[in-house]
């Protein structure tokens, strides 16, 4: 069984979160370690209090180019990391079959991403509420494509500096500015920004792989937030990615496992989305022995948490 109907067109050339720049803006956080056959790549990172290691996926997601051989490129980490723990692309061709046979320990689903099948006229779909405050946006500021996506980095630190403040973002999704500098040079990266006159009031930051953009962040001044920007950059990048020939937008879920559908972010992306994918949590653990070692020593962690190890203080994620 597939893990949906409707498949985007063939990728070849990485782009976006398969690209190697990609995982490598993250590697503060970990080591990247490509896997040969499958064409995904991971970050392997230390046990705090130990020698051993384990292994994620990039945020937000894993992605790769051949779903049929990850199980194989897990199996040559045996002797190397304890587990391995990654959340599906929604528009991954996997099967169901294909991640339990690569995660036996841990595969649960648990969110629904929003996604947008573009068409022509893509913003007749959208919720009215939506689209009266797109029009406000978009009579309140200037939304542009960034031709050198680079050189907006001091811009975007700002912003996304006021994001992090006003949710209380920490950990990896805190991002630094030396990782945001790499993410903006990733091929396949589209940045979109608003102004009012001559001041920037909120960006949007895209990959785009194959027929698929998906979003990345977005951030906002406080002004932003009164003009409305963020309903003219997303109803700018729909049409804009529409016009290129993409197929699919991925938005996202929201904020929280599982989304909070009360939540503000939640209901800003369903107002947009013609259709939901489910995304899942996978975990594989490969040597036993040091899992429930490690588990046991760091006592019991939140229920269902995996790695169980590192279940104490998870960092929150951003609103994107």
């Amino acid at each position: 069984m597939t893990a949906h109907e409707h498949s985007p067109g063939s990728r070849t050339s990485p782009a976006g979160y398969r690209h190697p720049a990609y995982v490598a803006s993250l590697a503060e956080f970990g080591t990247p370690c490509s896997l040969r056959r499958s064409g995904g790549r991971l970050l392997i990172r230390e046990v705090d209090g130990s020698a051993d290691r384990d292994a994620m996926g990039p945020y937000p997601l894993f992605c790769c180019s051949d779903w049929s051989q990850l199980a194989a490129d897990l199996d040559e980490l045996r002797d190397s990391v304890v587990s391995v723990v990654l959340v599906t692309d929604p528009f991954g061709e996997w099967t169901i079959e294909q991640l339990d046979t690569a995660f036996p320990d841990k595969r649960v689903a648990i969110k629904e991403h929003f996604v947008v099948k573009l068409a022509p006229a893509p913003l007749s779909r959208v919720s009215t509420h939506h689209r009266r405050n797109a029009r406000h946006g978009l009579r309140k500021v200037d939304v542009d494509l960034v031709s050198d996506p680079p050189s907006v980095i001091d811009e975007w630190v700002a912003m996304y500096g006021q994001l992090v403040r006003r949710h209380g973002i920490e950990g990896l999704a805190a991002f630094s500015r030396a990782s945001f500098a790499r993410q903006l040079a990733v091929p396949g990266m589209s940045a979109f920004r608003a102004t009012e006159g001559e001041a920037a009031v909120g960006a949007a930051l895209w990959y785009v792989d194959g027929d698929v953009a998906y979003w990345h962040l977005a951030a906002y001044s406080e002004r932003g937030y009164g003009v409305d920007a963020s309903y003219a950059l997303l109803a700018s990048a729909m049409e804009h990615f529409e016009a290129a020939g993409v197929r699919w937008l991925a938005l996202g879920a929201g904020a929280g496992i599982p989304a909070d559908d009360a939540d503000g972010l939640t209901r800003f992306k369903a107002g947009w989305a013609t259709e939901t994918r489910t995304v899942h949590l996978c975990g594989r653990i490969l040597k036993p022995d040091r899992y429930e070692a490690l588990s046991a020593l760091r006592g019991a962690g939140a229920a269902g948490f995996f790695p169980a190890y590192r279940s104490i203080g998870g960092a929150r994620m951003p609103h994107r």
